[in-house]
C-alpha cells in the first residue's frame, strides 16, 4: 500500500472540479445558541445526495482513475457510508460495484448500496479492519480503493475544508468526526493550507477513542472498544499508513460521551430540523462540551444515515442500542 500524503491545495481544487458535476456544494448554516464565547456553524454533509460526505472522496476516487483500472469494477471496505457513496459513484459511472461490510452495519447503509446495484460482501469486523489497515485484501478482480488511504479519497475530502474557509474565512476551529481519519486529514489539508491558525480537532466518542490513546502515549495504541449505536467513528486502533499525516495536521480530539451524541442529534433535530447519525452529531457535542472550541466554530455534521428504530429512540430521549 503506497504511503499517503497531506494532498495539496492544487490537488483538492482538481478533486473539486472533477466532482462538481455530481455532488452539489453542501451549505455552511450558523446555529445560534446566544453562547457567548463560542458562535456555532454546521456544514450540512447530510445534503448530500447519499446523505453523507462520502461521495466526495468515492467520485473522486474514480474520476481521477483511467478506464483499463476501472474494467473489473470497482469495490470497497466500508462500515456504511463510503459503500454507499461508491455505489452512487459507480452508478453513475456504469460500473459494477462491490462492498465488503460487516453484519452490524446499519441497515440503512446497506439497503442504501443495494438500491444502487452494488453487491455487499459481509465479512467479519477483524477481517473488515485487516482489509482497512492493508494487511489483507480480497481476492476478487475489482479495483479495491482503500477508504482511508487512497490519495484520490483525501483529495476528495479536502473539497469540505476549502468550502469551509470560503463561506467563513475567519474559521478559528474546525471539529470533525474522526473514523479512519481520511475526513478529518483531507480538510486539515485545505483548512491549514488556506488559515494555517484555525485549530482542528478530531472528534471521538467514549466508546472508541484511539486518537485520545494515541496523542497520551505518543505513539498508535491498541485500545478495548465497547459496543456503540455510532458505527463510523471509532476502532481498535488508527491506521498506520495515515496517522504521521494526521498527527501533524491536528491539534488535539475531543471525546464525547453517548449521552453528549444523542443530546446533539436532538439539538440538531429541535433547532435546525437537520437528521444527523451519531458520527455526524459528535462534532456539534464537542462544540458544545469543549473549552478549546471558542471562536467562530465549524462543525462537519458528517452524515445523517440512521435506521428510523435507532433514531426514534434517540428522539424520545434513549440511546440505541449497539
Amino acid at each position: 500500500m503506497t504511503a499517503p500524503y497531506r494532498p495539496s491545495l492544487d490537488e483538492i481544487a482538481a478533486a473539486r472540479a472533477r466532482i462538481a458535476p455530481y455532488a452539489p456544494r453542501t451549505p455552511l448554516v450558523r446555529l445560534d445558541l446566544g453562547l457567548p464565547d463560542r458562535q456555532i456553524f454546521l456544514k450540512l454533509e447530510t445534503l448530500s445526495p447519499i446523505g453523507a460526505f462520502k461521495l466526495r472522496p468515492a467520485l473522486n476516487a474514480l474520476l481521477s482513475r483511467d478506464a483499463a483500472a476501472l474494467a473489473n469494477g470497482v469495490a470497497t471496505t466500508s462500515s456504511g457510508n463510503m459503500a454507499y457513496g461508491m455505489a452512487w459513484a459507480a452508478n453513475r459511472l456504469g460500473l459494477p460495484m462491490a462492498a465488503y461490510m460487516y453484519a452490524g452495519a446499519p441497515q440503512t447503509k446497506i439497503d442504501g448500496v443495494r438500491r444502487l446495484g452494488g453487491e455487499v460482501r459481509f465479512i467479519s469486523l477483524e477481517t473488515w479492519w485487516q482489509y482497512i489497515i492493508g494487511a489483507d485484501r480480497p481476492d476478487f478482480p475489482e479495483l479495491l480503493i482503500n477508504p482511508v488511504t487512497d490519495q484520490a479519497v483525501l483529495s476528495g475530502n479536502g473539497s469540505i475544508g476549502m468550502e469551509i474557509v470560503e463561506d467563513l474565512p475567519e474559521v478559528d476551529v474546525v471539529l470533525t468526526p474522526y473514523g479512519g481519519g481520511s475526513m478529518t486529514s483531507g480538510v486539515a489539508s485545505a483548512v491549514k493550507a488556506l488559515r494555517p491558525q484555525t485549530k482542528i480537532f478530531a472528534v471521538e466518542d467514549e466508546s472508541a477513542a484511539p486518537v485520545t490513546a494515541a496523542l497520551a502515549a505518543g505513539r498508535i495504541v491498541d485500545i478495548e472498544t465497547l459496543p456503540s449505536f455510532v458505527k463510523s467513528i471509532g476502532g481498535p486502533s488508527l491506521v498506520p499508513q495515515l496517522w504521521p499525516v494526521a498527527r501533524e495536521l491536528i491539534d488535539g480530539a475531543v471525546t464525547v460521551s453517548l449521552e453528549q451524541v444523542t443530546a446533539a442529534m436532538r439539538m440538531l433535530f429541535a433547532k435546525s430540523k437537520v437528521v444527523a447519525e451519531g458520527a455526524g452529531a459528535a462534532s456539534l457535542a464537542a462544540a458544545l462540551a469543549s473549552p478549546d472550541a471558542t471562536g467562530s466554530v465549524v462543525c462537519v455534521i458528517s452524515g445523517g444515515n440512521i435506521d428510523a428504530e435507532a433514531y426514534s429512540t434517540v428522539l424520545a430521549g434513549g440511546i440505541p442500542s449497539a
